[in-house]
């Protein structure tokens, strides 16, 4: 019976498996002198010469971003990792309905265990990554060791912690840490996202100009889509240029697949069509005072209102809003006639290049009172576009959202501020509209800090009645150690973070808050008006990155002494539960981690049904013959035991040959 591997895939090895299909002759054998086996190896200098059309005698000088550390970041990322993701029920919302994930942990080390259920399967990647202050920052990479070697000590060693590595800009490596530390995540994201798949980054001046480089590098400079930049201050306070904004760097996965057609519903369009009812109400059919009071209504908002770049609508008639346009043929002088003025009689100043529409058509339209009209024939009409006719607009470039709105709704919800500059949970809910989020889709964030991807996507699926799932990823960054660092006003919103989990008895860290705001929020959601389509998801599966569920002899059985049999009788490690285990086998699989998870208890044992008949799992010991065949009479796409949890040998080998007889097309595994 086939083992599972029980870690994440080298992507190294697969990447030379695709490179020996295509040039069997750049790809032999090479000894692994660090674990002693042999592993495919590439010949880089005849893949050179195979991918050129001329004699390569050497490097070449070429277009690129580089820095110390890029190549082992690049080995980092493909080296698997031999990690569990294990449940925590009682951390979660709704943990058997939801089909919304969070996951506490190392981003690198969750992103290698999400990307094979997940892959090709993310249609929006939100990440707002920790901005380059020249401070420390969290994470667990190792820059300095080779992949045999990374893999050898994440199936070795258990991490008492999280490394918090010094990115002082005094070290040399300022920006290259930074680099290193993004371009090994984004590596992995980008095998996760749809075809058609959206990535947006939030990134700061310091490091933009880089962010786009790796970007370009790893998602391809073709697919850059834009730029939008966020004003979310008014601040005065830094010497030479006063910088008031942010950038939200967006790329698509493939231009071909993914077109663009992105729109959004313009801003203040409420507050416009309450003016003008005003308006109505005062002046009736009055329409000049109307117009006048609308001038000075749109003269009250200063250019940065959203609000202003609808100044132009400042007219009305019974139809509603409007303002009037060019009505000038795009073909010089291709319809030429004479329109009489409704209030003179006489012949209206034509266009230069004449009418845009036929003389019949404009007659009709002149009849429904769709043209408009100056004060006498010496002003050209004009063509009235109504304002609900065009509530929609390409995306545009820039936003206009207080940074401070996102920090006061969030301490209305908690009684006090307890986040530092948090990302503005409706703008990105409009963003994700504008950028087609809908029906079922995945939007995966492994930077949520405080949440607000997921907050975002809750109230998105408020107002569309979509479906929408979350996948966030957030490390368990101790606050005590945050406190350490910070100063001003962020000293005090950290404290009061530390206040409130201790408050509630939970762990001090930054994941904990993010999962407490999630909570608040969506019952804070429910408890206004929905969409009557939506489903009212706004639960979250916890899991949380830990060690392999497998002791070392699973991965390693030849390093076993005969001294240590009795010791590794199970291969399981001491204190795992079966969900644990089933999690594991999940990852392992590749199958959904938010699928229904049904469990009962067949001929005394416990058996798992994931989404039915997805796959079938039992880690039970004494499981007998009778047992396999009702399981086979299950017809499961997917069926795993425990390696030595058969009443016998004789039965652990019928297994396959059971399952070939009762049911043929399910794949059969152990751990």
């Amino acid at each position: 019976m086939d083992k599972l591997k029980m870690h994440s895939p080298d992507l190294s090895q697969n990447n030379i498996a695709k490179i020996r299909e295509l040039f069997p002759g750049c790809v032999t054998e090479a000894q692994d002198e660090a674990r002693g086996v042999v592993r495919l190896a590439v010949d880089f200098d005849q893949l050179r010469q195979e991918l050129s059309d001329h004699i390569v005698e050497g490097p070449q000088e070429r277009y690129r971003l580089d820095w110390p550390g890029k190549r082992e970041a690049l080995v980092v990322a493909n080296a698997p990792i031999g990690k569990a993701l294990l449940p925590a029920v009682d951390e979660s919302v709704d943990f058997e309905g939801t089909r919304n994930l969070f996951v506490e942990g190392d981003n690198l080390e969750a992103l290698k265990l999400l990307q094979e259920a997940y892959l090709g399967e993310v249609k929006l990647i939100y990440i707002d990554p920790p901005y380059n202050t020249g401070k420390d920052f969290v994470y667990q990479d190792n820059f300095t060791q080779g992949s045999s070697e990374f893999l050898k000590k994440s199936l070795q060693e258990d991490d008492e912690g999280n490394k918090l590595l010094a990115n002082r800009e005094a070290a040399g490596r300022f920006h290259s840490e930074w680099l290193s530390m993004l371009y090994s995540r984004l590596i992995i994201a980008r095998n996760m996202l749809r075809q058609d798949g959206i990535v947006v980054v939030s990134i700061d001046e310091k490091e933009h100009a880089n962010l786009k480089k790796v970007c370009d590098e790893v998602f391809g400079a073709s697919n850059f889509c834009g730029e939008i930049v966020w004003k979310n201050s008014s601040k005065n306070d830094q010497a030479y240029v006063s910088i008031q904004h942010e950038y939200l760097v967006v790329y698509v996965k493939d231009k071909n697949t993914n077109s663009g057609e992105w729109t959004e519903r313009k801003q203040g369009l409420e507050e416009i069509y309450k003016a003008f009812e005003g308006f109505r109400k005062e002046y009736g059919d009055d329409w000049g005072a109307i117009h006048q009071a609308a001038l000075d209504w749109f003269k009250s908002f200063p250019p940065s209102n959203p609000i202003s770049d609808s100044k132009h609508y400042s007219w009305m008639d019974e139809r509603g809003v409007y303002f009037p346009d060019n009505i000038a043929g795009p073909n010089d002088g291709q319809y030429v006639y004479d329109v009489q003025h409704p209030e003179t009689g006489e012949i209206c100043k034509p266009p230069s290049t004449g009418w845009r529409f036929p003389e019949e058509t404009m007659k009709q339209r002149i009849k429904e009172k769709r043209i408009h009209f100056g004060k006498d024939h010496t002003t050209v009409p004009n063509n009235k576009t109504y304002l609900k006719n065009t509530e929609n607009q390409s995306l545009t470039s820039m936003r206009y959202v207080d940074g401070r709105a996102a920090s006061n709704r969030l301490k209305d919800m908690f009684g006090e501020k307890i986040f530092t500059n948090p990302k503005d949970e409706n703008l990105l809910a409009d963003l994700f509209k504008a950028m087609q989020v809908k029906e079922q889709d995945i939007v995966l964030d492994f930077f949520a800090g405080s949440g607000s991807t997921a907050h975002a996507l809750f109230e998105l699926n408020r107002q569309q009645g979509s479906k929408c799932r979350t996948i966030v990823v957030q490390i368990p960054e101790d606050l005590n150690e945050s406190l350490k660092l910070a100063t001003g006003g962020a000293k005090k919103v950290t404290q009061n973070a530390i206040s409130l989990m201790k408050k509630l008895k939970r762990p001090t860290t930054v994941a904990e808050i993010c999962k407490e705001r999630l909570r608040r929020a969506g019952q804070k959601i429910l408890e206004g008006e929905c969409h009557p389509d939506w489903n009212r998801d706004v639960g979250f599966r916890v899991l949380k990155v830990d060690t392999s569920n497998m002791k070392d002899v699973y991965y390693r059985p030849d390093e076993l002494k005969q001294s240590d049999l009795l010791d590794m009788v199970d291969n399981v490690k001491e204190g795992r539960t079966a969900e644990d285990l089933l999690f594991q086998v999940l990852v392992d699989w590749g199958v959904d981690l938010t699928l229904p998870i049904h469990r009962e208890t067949v001929q005394g044992k416990t058996v798992f049904f994931v989404d039915d008949n997805a796959l079938v799992a039992c880690f039970d010991r004494g499981i007998t013959e009778d047992l396999v065949k009702e399981l086979a009479g299950h017809e499961p796409l997917r069926v795993v035991f425990r390696d030595n949890g058969f009443v016998s040998d004789a039965v652990k080998i019928n297994v396959t040959q059971i399952f070939r007889q009762l049911s043929p097309s399910t794949e059969v595994k152990a751990i």
